[in-house]
């Protein structure tokens, strides 16, 4: 595919037709892209932009409004999420649709963006088998818990409302509220609230960030992390005993790691 082989010829070739649905114009004002017709080249400028992969990861996920998208990328400004969501519509990679009544717009995928869904799971599994993720500077338990309420086991819940508590320490000062609330109910898509919803809590969990992200990622089990403490469970037994069969974990804590 990456042969330097190529015959060489003087013979004047008339082009093709153009069979692409885009031109790849995601390249920021200001910026100047790779200058080659290579492929690659042409489908980084579109992807390879700081943030970029990390929207279409949050596109991915299922968020469609800017404020869902940003609650799952807490560090980014909202003026230049909003000049990449720009540049990925300019690419025909994403698309901006008005709501009925509202001001606001829905951002959805096209068939070109979608296309993006497998190189974001290589990208995933990548990370989870090369990388140190759990680190003082990457900890955040506002984030952890945007990505826990989206694997929620519905269909192992019990019957009615349950409320669970989560109480974080060890995290970064700068990173936010520690407290949340999970307000989850079957058949019906897990509520995340960062202020107390006024309904009885059934369930205490309190973890160290940490050990929980390590859960999180199949780093450690859940066991493991009650064993040592880093992981406290509070409530009726027979919640405390079935909550881990609730949470799925993060889609990659079963990508195999290297031997070591």
């Amino acid at each position: 595919m990456f042969s330097d082989a190529a015959a060489a010829t003087s013979t004047k070739v008339e082009l093709p037709p153009a069979r692409g649905l885009f031109y790849a114009d995601a390249v920021e004002e200001g910026q100047e892209g790779y200058g080659q017709i290579c492929p690659v080249a042409m489908a980084s400028e579109v992807f390879a932009h700081r943030w970029t992969p990390l929207i279409l990861r949050e596109l991915l996920s299922g968020s469609r409004r800017f404020n869902e998208i940003q609650r799952g990328l807490p560090l980014v400004s909202r003026s230049l999420l909003a000049r990449r969501l720009r540049a990925l519509e300019s690419a025909g990679v994403v698309q901006a649709l008005p709501l009925a009544g509202e001001r606001a717009r829905e951002y959805r995928l096209t068939e070109a963006g979608r296309e993006f869904g497998a190189v974001i799971e290589r990208l995933g599994a990548w990370g989870q088998r090369w990388t140190v993720r759990v680190q003082r500077r990457n900890l955040d338990p506002g984030f952890l818990m945007w990505n826990v309420r989206r694997r929620i086991a519905l269909d192992r819940l019990p019957a009615g409302r349950t409320v669970v508590r989560f109480d974080f320490s060890g995290a970064p000062a700068a990173r936010g509220p520690r407290v949340f609330w999970l307000l989850l109910q079957q058949a019906k898509a897990a509520e995340l609230c960062v202020r107390d919803p006024g309904f009885d809590v059934d369930l205490y969990v309190r973890a160290d960030v940490a050990a929980f992200s390590s859960v999180w990622l199949g780093d450690q089990t859940y066991a493991q992390a009650l064993a040592c403490g880093a992981l406290r469970l509070n409530g009726p037994r027979s919640l405390a005993r079935v909550f881990p069969s609730w949470l799925m974990l993060s889609r990659f804590a079963e990508v195999a790691r290297p031997h070591t």
